[in-house]
């Protein structure tokens, strides 16, 4: 099983450190899409979910989310190139798989904590990506399908510092934040003078309906550029409707690297 699977898995092997590329190539012709073979794996590891099960259930859960994984990235970076929300959503799809997976694997009592961006967590329906670009995230999904069941907590700050890149494949920079927009969510926060706190949304509801107009909001992840960041960093959003709880933090620090040593080459894995 292990050859055959390596076999399957060869197809990739070419691209294996620049996997961007191979949604260039097989765009055009006399390059094979890698597609088949790693189906043909991902579909033969689940047939067999009982009989590996029965031998070893975290070695077979380790493959089959591995399978799944190839299996996602090979039609990801196909259909990058082709821009639109097609790439975003599979990405944020094959997240939410696999929290099902993982769930299914720990029982019917199994609980789980994502750990994301807000772009990401906060349900996609209530800002731009939803509305204006036809783009779901893990959130949404999440509500989708477990209802009162999930909790949606997003962050956000004024100002301080943040680990981020200027563009795609830049060095990280330390940069300093700009203080937030008078017309974001972030300001009504920081006019509140508590430097830090959690806003029930759920529970509080005044406050609810208080926030409910559709404000900015700001996005900051692995890229920040402060000097467009109106337009590269802000979106129209309802908070109260994004997320079940918010968590302030008036100023933050950036996080602390790893070492070189941890530093890998290539493009990110995320990329783009």
């Amino acid at each position: 099983a292990a050859k055959i699977a390596r076999e399957r898995y060869g197809c990739l092997t070419p691209w294996q450190h620049e996997p961007s590329t191979y949604g260039r190539a097989v765009l055009t012709a006399g390059y094979q899409k890698c597609e088949k073979a790693v189906l043909e794996q991902c579909r033969d590891l689940l047939a067999k979910q009982l009989e590996y099960a029965k031998r070893d259930g975290t070695d077979f859960l380790d493959a089959s989310q591995n399978a799944r994984l190839i299996a996602s990235g090979e039609h990801y970076y196909r259909i990058m190139y082709y821009g639109g929300a097609e790439s975003w959503n599979l990405r944020d799809t094959h997240m939410f798989e696999t929290l099902e997976h993982l769930l299914h694997a720990g029982g019917p009592n199994a609980k789980a904590v994502v750990w994301a961006h807000n772009s990401h967590i906060g349900d996609a329906r209530f800002t731009e990506m939803g509305v204006v670009r036809d783009e779901l995230n893990i959130g949404q999904l999440c509500r989708q399908r477990f209802g009162d069941e999930a909790a949606l907590i997003g962050m956000g700050t004024h100002s301080g510092t943040v680990a981020a890149a200027s563009d795609w494949d830049g060095k990280m920079e330390v940069k300093q934040i700009r203080a937030s927009h008078a017309d974001s969510y972030e300001r009504l926060c920081h006019d509140s003078l508590v430097s830090r706190f959690l806003l029930d949304l759920g529970r509080d509801t005044t406050l609810r309906e208080r926030l409910l107009e559709r404000r900015l909001e700001r996005f900051i992840g692995v890229i920040y550029r402060p000097e467009t960041e109106l337009g590269s960093h802000y979106a129209d959003a309802s908070l109260p409707r994004q997320f079940d709880a918010f968590l302030w933090f008036d100023k933050t620090a950036a996080v602390t690297p790893l070492g070189p040593e941890h530093a890998r080459t290539g493009v990110p894995d995320t990329y783009p």
